[in-house]
């Protein structure tokens, strides 16, 4: 600073030299002589009593910005000696590259882990939504406010299926951010993403809305996603999404980049969403969702066409598990899901969006399709099953016992749909999820699997008994698979 006031010296000193040589200072305008060597130049300067700039979002930014708060975690983790990154780093950064990347380890030892995030307060008694990835496995928790206090956050509860965790600070009165209507968010609207990146402190970074809606990304289980191309960078997570208004409209979670920084492709779940997550997370402690027993595949054109659907719409039920609410009320394999509750189904992902965010027990009206007729099939909804109750399921002949990968018994219609002659026997792999090792072994979505060891599998009964034999062998599962009529092996 002292630098620069130096330069404005010499230069009002050149000045008062000039005068004095000829040159005239008049109401804002320096005229030279008639001896001098430039030509004439005028300054128009702005009316001093003028307001700030018309076209801006600081109206917004002053309401919103001391809401939103720095997080900061740490826990006791095992790592291969040799690793020396001390340096704080964001949970979702880490999810894609790892702490142990561009190093070299031996023998674990433990060290503290420290990481960095963003946070919501979302009441005035101290409530904070951030998210799960964020304190996820964390032993503390702090959290620091816009007014550069740092107050110790205690973990309400958080759902990892949508990423959502509610955390919960000691002091009143705080500066909270009131909750929009992100169904009401629309493409092109103006977005503000207001959060920590690199442990900067509030930094706000502006954008427009770029969809809405956005699933199947395999970055979590349920996602309902805001795209947006405000700036997003390692340390927003967790942060704000606010509307032009000044709304929160979305908590701030992942990046699509290929260099680990923002390439104007970010996603924020969206705040509706979220509050429901939060609405069952203080009156329970945890969430519960709705289940109906069904697995899906998405209507493509040539299924539409091979089922005698005039438009490609709705969700395939590509299996029915044994004993659920869908079984029960009379789902069956092959049916066409096309509406719930009256309301359109647009794809898959929003079918099984909308019914694990209704509660157990609630009773839905589907709308299917069934041999080129439209019916009418009420199910009550039964609660999601754990993880150990699923596999369970699965194990029973219910799903695929692959995991990550769903799979359905190969009927002559969708034989046809595939190109693949009618008396084609298998199992079509209807789901796989990116991040499973059969998808990292080269097993795609629409792969044929005709063998499991050399077994031939013709449904997915004979499927699900030959990979329990291979896992009680110890054993990789072996697959013979048909890929648009050429076959190959694949070892999982």
């Amino acid at each position: 600073m002292s630098n620069v006031w130096t330069r404005s010296r010499r230069a009002f000193a050149l000045l008062i030299t000039s005068a004095a040589l000829g040159a005239l200072v008049v109401a804002g305008a320096v005229v030279h002589s008639s001896t001098g060597a430039n030509p004439p130049a005028s300054f128009q300067f702005a009316d001093p009593h003028e307001g700030p700039s018309r076209n801006s979002f600081a109206p917004v930014v002053k309401k919103t910005l001391p809401a939103v708060v720095n997080i900061s975690t740490s826990k006791i983790v095992k790592t291969p000696t040799g690793f020396s990154g001390e340096m704080p780093m964001d949970p979702f950064f880490r999810r894609f590259f790892g702490d142990e990347f561009g190093n070299s380890f031996n023998a674990p030892r433990e060290r503290r882990e420290r990481s960095l995030g963003s946070g919501v307060i979302v009441s005035r008694e101290g409530y904070i939504l951030t998210n799960n990835h964020v304190i996820d496995g964390a032993t503390d928790i702090r959290v620091t406010l816009s007014d550069k206090r740092e107050l110790k956050a205690r973990l309400i509860g958080a759902d990892a299926k949508t990423d959502i965790a509610v955390l919960k600070v000691d002091a009143a009165n705080l500066p909270f951010m009131v909750l929009g209507d992100s169904s009401k968010a629309q493409v092109g609207d103006f977005v503000l993403a207001i959060g920590n990146p690199f442990g900067l402190g509030g930094t706000v970074t502006m954008g427009i809305i770029s969809a809405t809606g956005r699933g199947n990304l395999g970055i979590e289980d349920y996602e309902d996603f805001i795209q947006t191309d405000a700036p997003i960078n390692p340390g927003n997570s967790g942060g704000a999404l606010v509307n032009d208004r000044g709304e929160l409209i979305g908590i701030n979670t992942a990046i699509l980049s290929r260099s680990g920084g923002n390439q104007g492709v970010g996603f924020a779940v969206p705040i509706n969403l979220a509050r429901t997550v939060t609405d069952q997370i203080l009156k329970t402690g945890h969430v519960t969702r709705g289940y109906l027993g069904i697995m899906l595949q998405p209507v493509t054109p040539a299924i539409a066409k091979a089922f005698g659907l005039k438009e490609a719409q709705g969700a395939l039920v590509a299996d029915v598990e044994p004993n659920s609410p869908a079984q029960r009320s009379g789902v069956e394999k092959g049916d066409i899901i096309l509406a719930v509750n009256g309301k359109a189904v647009t794809d898959v992902n929003q079918l099984r969006l909308s019914i694990s965010m209704m509660a157990p027990g609630s009773a839905v009206d589907l709308k299917v399709f069934r041999n080129g007729a439209d019916r009418e099939i009420r199910a009550e909804l039964g609660e999601m099953p754990s993880k150990q109750e699923r596999a369970s399921l699965e194990n029973n002949g219910s799903g695929g016992a692959l995991d990550g990968v769903d799979v359905q018994d190969l009927t002559p219609e969708t034989a046809g749909a595939l190109h693949l002659p009618p008396q084609t026997r298998g199992v079509v792999v209807t789901r796989i999820d990116p991040a499973s090792e059969a998808a990292g072994s080269g097993l795609q979505e629409g792969d044929v699997i005709q063998e499991v060891n050399h077994q031939p599998v013709r449904n997915s009964t004979d499927f699900n008994r030959a990979l329990r034999q291979s896992a009680q062998a110890g054993k990789p599962s072996l697959l013979l698979v048909d890929r648009q009529g050429t076959t190959l092996f694949i070892a999982v």
